[in-house]
């Protein structure tokens, strides 16, 4: 409770005691109302502990300003406190002199007035505990909506990494696809190339070997025709040699035979012999 309040209360409670004292003798005591009143001064304390706990469950669920409400609640569980002691007190009183029962009676009213401001106080209280309750629910809710959004900027960011990542990685797989290619491509030209210089050479030996064989079977019928010639020049100059020989024996068996012929013809028969 503010200073100024409790002040203001303790002025009153003054001024009502003096005026229960002035009309002590004029004013009868009433029991019955007085025990009413202590009733309904226990009954407004009891409403008044209602509040201060929901105001201190209400201060436990805010966040903001919860050193202020528990500060609050302490005031008025204090003010409570006060209130059972100043009933507990007035009933006392009227217990031991019938002159306090307006002063009890003005003192109930009192504490009356004070529990509704305390109760006013409390849902007040409650009211700003609930405003900032929504408050701090709703700032929970945009700091979950930035989180999310900031998730969400996270998990795309994330995600066009991933998307360059695999464009990059089909990117080189394309690569060196084209470039598997075209080594493959080179290797099967040098292969190619390779292939038709071993068949040029392969080739070019052959046409060597079949020149060099056509040049041995020429130079072989050279030589076969050469030696077929010499040969038959030898053959030739036999026979010629033998052909004479032959001539040459015929002539001097001719020449024996007609020597033999002339011997053998008688002298007288020699015409010139007369």
């Amino acid at each position: 409770m503010p200073k100024k309040a409790k002040s203001n209360a303790k002025s009153k409670a003054k001024l009502n005691i003096k005026k229960s004292k002035k009309g002590r003798r004029a004013a009868p005591p009433k029991r019955r109302k007085v025990a009413v009143s202590i009733s309904a001064l226990e009954a407004a304390a009891t409403k008044a502990a209602d509040f201060a706990a929901k105001h201190e469950a209400a201060a436990a669920e805010s966040k903001g300003a919860a050193e202020q409400r528990r500060s609050d609640a302490d005031a008025a569980r204090q003010e409570v406190t006060k209130l059972e002691a100043a009933a507990k007190k007035a009933k006392l009183d009227a217990a031991k002199s019938a002159a306090a029962v307006k002063e009890a009676n003005n003192r109930a009213a009192k504490l009356d007035a004070l529990a509704k401001k305390a109760r006013r106080e409390a849902t007040g209280r409650e009211a700003a505990a609930e405003r900032a309750r929504l408050a701090a629910a709703e700032k929970a809710r945009r700091e979950a909506a930035q989180q999310a959004k900031r998730e969400a900027a996270e998990k795309a960011r994330l995600e066009a990494i991933e998307r360059a990542k695999r464009k990059a990685a089909e990117k080189a797989e394309r690569d060196a696809a084209r470039k598997a290619e075209r080594e493959a491509a080179r290797q099967a030209k040098r292969e190619a190339a390779e292939k038709a210089k071993i068949e040029a050479a392969e080739r070019a030996q052959r046409e060597a070997a079949e020149k060099a064989e056509r040049e041995a079977a020429r130079k072989v019928e050279r030589e076969a025709a050469k030696e077929a010639k010499r040969e038959a020049a030898r053959i030739a100059k036999i026979e010629a040699a033998a052909g004479a020989k032959r001539q040459a024996a015929e002539k001097v068996e001719a020449e024996r035979e007609a020597l033999n012929e002339q011997n053998a013809r008688p002298p007288n028969s020699n015409p010139g012999g007369r």
